[in-house]
């Protein structure tokens, strides 16, 4: 038999289209004939690498990756499956595949990639969701649209329960899904009649925010990383610029050096939020004793560099190690930070809607829920009142 050949194609057009991207494409070659079949991805040129075959410098990208490897994967599975069987195999075989997708049968997985990847919801937002297609994956690799029923929601919610996810993360998942299902009911790939949240309750629970108390933010500015990893270093000093300034992880990778600026006497960082499309204004010079000042003028060389940081999840991982380091018996993630900068704030006298402007909330509700008091603060408090 003539073995058939897979490769991707970036571009194959030389077009960009109104966003300024280009499709990814399977090639399928077989004895000097090919076909091309599209993955439905679309990415900018610097976001495509030639020499690797593979997308870089994407908020998605180790999703994206993921995406083309298991769609080139399913091409192989095909063939062999004909290789199997003994049957001679040719490129019309791939093309009927592909009028196949185009008609609409699909998997739900498949189905939920495509719709994110082509969606105008925020890239935070499409990160979350397609983490949930990640996990789904894990759970059900191929899943049809007639399989999502209510037993199957409960299974999903087991499945993470034997994964020791929270309840609250639990939550976050299955409304992540219900959207894929609204969307799919909407596209007429699920009958509205079959609609498996009709009787499903999404559990929650109130939750407590997590931050590092003033010691513990101590002990991380101490660490000594001089014998460790480039990477590592940034990692952690990015963190502290997030617990001097609130800012979350979405909105400092899209900060650069023109977002600091000198107004009434001292620096200031000026952004608009990437999740709620807030103006926030943060004068660096006064807060925390100007840390977050004296982190920038570390990369005054090149400040741009610094953020440039790497994945979300990565920066965890990392931030895991460095708390061993420390000696924090604590979890924290990067958006730690953010909590940790508001209590710190409220703990030291600022005011609600003060701490509120400063972390870009919309609504005053949304800041009380940092304002959880520790022993500190009540020990503070108390020393203020005479009785």
């Amino acid at each position: 038999m003539n073995k058939i050949h897979f490769r991707l194609v970036y571009n194959r057009k030389k077009k960009l289209n109104k966003y300024g991207e280009a499709l990814i494409q399977v090639e399928v070659y077989q004895n000097r004939k090919k076909i091309y079949i599209s993955t439905g991805i679309y990415v900018n040129p610097q976001q495509w690498d030639t020499s690797r075959n593979k997308i870089i410098h994407h908020p998605h990208a180790e999703e994206l990756n993921r995406m083309l490897e298991e769609f080139i994967l399913e091409l192989q599975w095909e063939e062999l499956k004909y290789w199997k069987r003994g049957i001679p195999i040719s490129l019309s075989v791939f093309r009927k595949l592909k009028v196949h997708s185009d008609t609409g049968k699909m998997t739900f997985l498949h189905f939920g990639r495509n719709w994110v990847e082509q969606s105008s919801r925020k890239e935070n937002t499409k990160k979350n969701l397609l983490t949930t297609l990640d996990l789904l994956n894990h759970f059900h690799p191929s899943i049809g649209f007639e399989d999502i029923t209510y037993s199957f929601l409960q299974d999903f919610e087991n499945f993470m329960h034997q994964k020791f996810y929270e309840t609250n993360t639990i939550a976050k998942h299955m409304r992540q899904l219900r959207t894929f299902v609204n969307e799919a009911i909407k596209r007429g790939y699920m009958m509205a009649e079959n609609y498996p949240f009709r009787n499903y309750q999404i559990k929650t629970i109130q939750s407590k925010h997590t931050f590092l108390l003033p010691e513990e933010i101590r002990k991380l500015e101490q660490l000594n990383l001089s014998s460790s990893s480039e990477s590592l270093t940034h990692s952690l000093k990015a963190f502290l610029f997030c617990c001097y300034t609130g800012v979350r992880y979405s909105d400092f990778i899209r900060l650069n050096e023109k977002n600091i600026v000198k107004l009434k006497g001292g620096k200031w960082l000026m952004f608009k939020t990437v999740k709620t499309d807030t103006e926030v204004s943060i004068p660096l010079y006064l807060l925390f004793q100007g840390k977050a000042l004296l982190l920038l003028q570390e990369y005054k060389q090149d400040l741009n560099s610094f953020f440039r940081l790497k994945s979300n999840s990565s920066v965890n991982k990392d931030l895991k190690k460095i708390g061993i380091m420390a000696q924090i018996d604590k979890h924290f993630s990067f958006h730690t930070a953010r909590h940790t900068n508001a209590t710190l704030l409220i703990y030291n006298g600022a005011q609600i809607t003060t701490v509120q402007k400063l972390l870009g909330h919309q609504s005053v509700k949304t800041t009380q829920g940092y304002s959880e008091i520790f022993s500190g603060t009540i020990i503070k408090d108390l020393k203020k009142c005479k009785f």
